[in-house]
């Protein structure tokens, strides 16, 4: 049954907003009573939710259910549900679509709940037996929240009926759903009203909550106090006006806010926090050149406390060499020497595993040393005893030959990889069949290294190559526009309602960044710059507004193969 109160009037949300603000959540507060506390053996026996707006009761439903299993005595004893309580009870199929319904009547509601993941792991298996897809919304747990904010000592545990007492809560809870729920109200309510004094105002940074905030963190929220609500890159610096760590967000106040809040429960940063004395905002005019800017400061800065994107100097790359009887290796440098090359990759061993893949398909010689004549006197490998490699170092095999390999291996890494995706697929298929899945597996990753590595050098290629590119998409504000020149964004600003169009696109292309074209098929700004901006591109809500010159990728390019490389995997593996 349903009882419905008074509903308080919806809270308007502002657009720089980081987050949901906690008043605009409607929060759905769940207890289930079980048969056991199996997902997979028990059965739900009531429901029990409660609708909450800012802090207030909205509605509420519950009800009994069939199990259709028999209630074990112990259970009966607990919860004081018998048999012939729920012997006229509905089943769950029909209980199932009321529940979902209720939690996601209203747009963007949380799940919340005392120990969440038994309650969701029921609901969920109630979705799978009965073929009803899972709406996944987020899902706050006042157990974890008390753990977090409640130190040690204050409350003797952390169980429903001790932290209802703690709070206050006018309903005891009883093992029965409904009063349970109730309960759980109280205790939310009574975390909220604690975490929020220490900075904690959006459902995103209630589900961060690990533990509270330190004393260096309080005595650091001031740092937010003035700046823009705007987007940009944030640059924490200590007292000498050293970079400590570099970010971007969407709105700078509330995202530097943050950091000084419990929602921050990342260890590096909270250390950071004793040491950060400011903070430095850089304004930018659209999500995308933030971004770019975060990338840029990083890598030329290093700040310490900044974990990724620090090093790109160390990416490696594959390539073949251009000597007489070309080989594949692992290089740290891209030059303009008409090599094809893939990646960038991370570490070397990944791309170690995209050059096992081409060694796997084609017979490469492996050899490091330089081959120019057929027939240079040098006793093969084992290699070439194996099959392979054709020996061309003792003129076993013809240049003409072994130039073919190279071929292929080059059309592999530019174009379509077709020879490397059939020869360890088909390899793949033979393993599982003989239940060697371990190496099945590695042979798999091996070729998604290479695929990963062949569709970024395609894909950055493809836009390095084109001198000039004006797109734009929708903001908050405005259309976001960007120039793009040789894979480097040389401009960015809002085309804002008023303005007229073709003046401001001469305006922004004229103030531009001059870009030269970089060496070989790299483009003119950090893979990872040029990454986000391929992201941007390829959004559907993208427009193209001009470009000079052509983007173009093969047809049967790297991008083409990869979805159905996984499947072809999963399929061989599954039978």
């Amino acid at each position: 049954m349903v009882r419905r109160s008074a509903v308080p009037q919806g809270v308007q949300l502002d657009i720089g907003d980081l987050g949901t603000p906690l008043g605009a959540v409607s929060f759905v507060v769940l207890d289930l009573e079980t048969t056991g506390t199996s997902a997979t053996n028990s059965r739900i026996t009531e429901v029990g939710a409660v609708r909450v707006r800012d802090g207030e009761v909205v509605e509420e439903f519950t009800t009994l259910v069939d199990p259709g299993i028999l209630i074990p005595a112990e259970i009966t004893l607990l919860t004081g549900i018998t048999q012939s309580m729920v012997a006229t009870a509905p089943p769950m199929e029909e209980v199932l679509p009321k529940v979902l319904a209720f939690l996601t009547a209203e747009a963007g509601s949380a799940l919340v709940a005392h120990n969440a993941p038994f309650d969701v792991g029921f609901l969920k298996a109630a979705c799978e037996r009965h073929g009803v897809e899972w709406p996944a919304p987020p899902v706050v747990d006042t157990l974890r929240l008390a753990r977090a904010v409640l130190p040690p000592g204050q409350t003797r545990n952390h169980r429903l009926g001790t932290l209802a007492a703690f709070f206050g809560s006018p309903v005891t809870p009883n093992h029965r759903a409904l009063d349970d729920a109730r309960a759980t109200v109280t205790v939310l309510n009574g975390l909220i009203d604690r975490l929020t004094p220490l900075g904690v105002g959006s459902l995103e940074e209630l589900r961060a909550v690990s533990k509270p905030p330190t004393r260096a963190q309080r005595a650091k929220r001031h740092l937010a106090e003035g700046l823009p609500e705007r987007p940009g890159v944030y640059v924490f610096t200590d007292a000498r006006g050293g970079d400590l760590y570099v970010g971007k967000s969407n709105n700078l106040r509330r995202r530097v806010a943050s950091y000084f809040t419990a929602a921050e429960n990342r260890q590096r940063i909270r250390e950071m926090a004793g040491v950060v004395e400011g903070v430095t905002p850089i304004v930018c005019a659209t999500e995308l050149e933030a971004s770019v800017r975060e990338l840029r400061i990083i890598a030329e800065r290093k700040p310490p406390y900044n974990r990724r994107s620090r090093n790109p100097e160390r990416a490696r790359w594959v390539t073949l060499t251009t000597e007489t009887y070309p080989r594949l290796s692992v290089v740290s440098t891209v030059k303009d020497d008409g090599a094809p090359y893939i990646g960038p990759y991370g570490s070397a061993s990944e791309a170690e595993q995209a050059k096992e893949a081409l060694l796997h398909a084609l017979p490469l010689r492996q050899c490091t040393h330089r081959l120019t004549v057929e027939g240079d006197g040098t006793v093969p490998c084992v290699l070439a005893q194996l099959g392979r490699c054709g020996a061309p170092c003792d003129g076993t095999e013809p240049l003409a030959d072994y130039l073919a390999h190279a071929e292929a291996a080059r059309t592999a890494m530019t174009g379509d990889p077709a020879v490397i995706v059939d020869a360890h697929t088909a390899r793949i298929s033979e393993l599982a069949a003989h239940l060697r899945y371990e190496e099945a597996a590695a042979l798999r990753d091996r070729l998604t290294a290479f695929l990963r590595g062949a569709r970024r050098a395609q894909r950055l290629a493809a836009i390095a190559a084109v001198p000039h590119l004006v797109a734009t998409r929708r903001g908050p504000t405005g259309w976001d526009t960007s120039v793009v020149r040789y894979g480097r964004l040389a401009a960015g600003a809002v085309l804002e309602p008023g303005m007229e169009p073709a003046a401001f696109l001469r305006a922004l292309v004229a103030t531009a960044e001059t870009v030269e074209p970089a060496v070989g098929p790299l483009p003119s700004a950090l893979p990872a710059e040029t990454e986000l901006i391929l992201t941007w591109l390829d959004d559907p809500a993208t427009r193209l507004v001009e470009i000079e010159g052509e983007w173009t990728c093969p047809l049967r390019a790297a991008e083409a193969h990869t979805e159905m490389t996984h499947w072809a995997y999963g399929r061989a593996t599954a039978q």
